[in-house]
């Protein structure tokens, strides 16, 4: 059962981490780690109070009243029992001084420290004797109203039954309504009372405008707020909003945790209320606070209230601590299941290791086998990518060239066969001296020149990019700058005849009517005007032609 019972707790502690309260949770959990510097400053503000008030001689009895009740409002929700002695010191003063209204504040300051402790018959037997006449003023006439309209009120509660606690209610109403004729109507008192009335009479929406309306207001201080606050978070408990109520709580709590508030009902609700919803470690840390409050007060009917949920908490936190163990106790017989069964299969493996190794061996002998020739395949495709790019180049320069000899070749047939049929008619004719005549308007050289120009323009078509490739390995200033974009000069030339694959230096000067040592001359020249002389040639034979990428 308390394995079982331990599945839904963490759900519902994951869920409660999870809520929408839990930052300001995580706030108030370190606030508390702050109460003792919190008491700190009230005990400071006690003491320099309580220093004034033992210079007696010095005070008149209206000033040392004065003093006591600033005592009395310091300790009345901080300790039951200070403020209880000073409030009999207030009425033996007031005595004394023999002032009507002075006997009536010092009543009403002891029937509210006698309700915030619990004695409710002490609280209304004080009540009572309070004589209430038209001459009292109206703060007085108030303050008593409101104190009997709450000890109904906490009839009401404690009775909680169908019976009694309809006829206490209407009771404590009467008194609030008598209260609020006297409490100024833009105050805080009356939209207060005004909205514990509907609170208590289940008018929720009334109720929630007066209490809200409270909050809202800046200047409000941290007292007042808190109970301002946990009234609003009665309000949506009763319509049914868990999570605001919670809310607000946790603001009250940590309002009068910063005002070293001890008679406190909100951190008490609030432990309730995260009991409920399954949050345990919280519900525990408010408890504890709530316990801790309630025993420094001297609050009876807070102690007697926590008495009843703190066991709840407590014993919830052993099922855990018990349920754990049990978890701990089936976790650690697994693991040791696990263990031998590990061991077992530790064994098992091994043995499969030896046999995968040896496999792994053969594998890895046969992966480096294949490596091998898929080196010797990469390499010999890269040869033959090489090889086949060459052969497309060569191809693509051998039509090209084989078409421009045979245009070529055609025109100069045509010009000779011109040639032939003319002076063939002068020989018949016997016209010698035109034969001459022709002979010697016969421009060998300018042809030569219309040839080479010819193959300028071819290579260029099969290398566009040769001139700027040319000039780029070569100095700045001595880069080429050509006249004409479709003819090369002589040294261009050498190279563009070296770049077409004709290697031999005497095809080249013949090509060119040059001497050997005229080709090398020039090749000199220019190898040594490049950036890189010792690589000029390898590099002229790498430049792409039209159809390389």
């Amino acid at each position: 059962m308390k394995k079982i019972w331990l599945l839904p707790a963490l759900f519902s502690f994951l869920s409660a981490l999870a809520a929408p309260h839990d930052s300001l949770m995580n706030e108030l959990a370190g606030e508390l780690k702050r109460t003792a510097l919190y008491d700190s400053q009230k005990n400071q503000s006690i003491r320099r109070l309580e220093v004034l008030l033992k210079d007696t001689a010095t005070h008149a009895p209206q000033e040392i009243f004065d003093l006591n009740e600033k005592l009395f409002e310091e300790y009345k929700v901080y300790s039951y029992k200070e403020a209880f002695r000073y409030a009999t010191s207030l009425l033996a003063i007031a005595y004394r001084l023999n002032e009507p209204a002075y006997i009536v504040k010092a009543k009403l300051k002891l029937c509210f420290i006698l309700h915030s402790s619990g004695l409710y018959k002490e609280a209304y037997d004080s009540l009572s004797s309070i004589r209430i006449n038209p001459g009292t003023n109206r703060t007085l006439k108030a303050e008593c109203y409101t104190l009997m309209g709450r000890y109904y009120y906490d009839l009401a509660e404690y009775a909680n039954d169908s019976f009694f606690t309809t006829g206490y209610i209407i009771k404590g109403s009467a008194f609030i309504d008598s209260a609020l004729n006297y409490y100024d109507k833009n105050g805080f008192e009356y939209a207060y009372y005004s909205g514990l009335k509907y609170l208590e009479q289940g008018n929720t929406d009334a109720s929630f405008a007066f209490f809200n309306k409270i909050i809202q207001d800046t200047a409000l201080g941290l007292h007042r707020y808190a109970i301002a606050a946990s009234s609003l978070s009665k309000v949506c408990l009763m319509q049914g909003k868990t999570e605001d109520a919670i809310q607000l709580l946790i603001k009250a709590s940590l309002a009068d945790l910063r005002s070293s508030t001890k008679e406190t009902f909100a951190i008490f609700q609030l432990a309730e209320l995260l009991y409920n919803k399954g949050d345990l470690p919280n519900a525990a840390l408010c408890i504890a606070s709530a316990a801790a409050n309630a025993q420094f007060y001297g609050a009876r009917q807070r102690k007697l209230q926590i008495s009843t949920i703190l066991p709840l908490v407590e014993a919830q936190k052993l099922n855990a601590v018990e349920a754990r163990k049990n978890e701990l106790l089936r976790f650690t017989l697994i693991l040791a299941a696990l263990v031998i069964l590990l061991v077992i299969l530790t064994f098992i493996i091994l043995k499969q290791v030896k046999q995968l190794r040896r496999s792994q061996q053969l594998l890895t002998e046969s992966h480096l086998q294949q490596q091998a020739i898929n080196k010797q395949l990469e390499g010999a495709n890269k040869t033959l990518a090489v090889v086949n790019e060459k052969l497309e180049e060569a191809n693509t320069i051998k039509e090209e060239y084989i078409g421009y000899f045979f245009n070529m070749d055609s025109e100069f047939f045509a010009r000779l066969n011109k040639f032939k049929t003319l002076a063939e008619q002068k020989l018949a004719d016997k016209k010698y001296d035109e034969i001459k005549f022709l002979l010697h308007n016969l421009h060998t050289k300018r042809e030569k020149e219309e040839l080479l120009n010819s193959f300028d323009k071819v290579f260029l078509k099969l290398f566009p990019g040769f001139v700027k490739e040319f000039n780029a390995l070569l100095l700045p200033e001595d880069r080429v700058q050509l006249k004409d974009k479709e003819s090369l000069n002589t040294d261009m030339r050498i190279f563009a005849l070296l770049r077409m694959g004709i290697s031999d230096h005497e095809k080249i000067a013949e090509i060119l009517e040059y001497s050997v040592k005229t080709i090398y001359a020039y090749k000199t020249r220019i190898r040594n005007k490049s950036i890189a002389p010792k690589e000029f040639e390898e590099r002229i034979m790498k430049i792409k032609g039209f159809h390389s990428e």
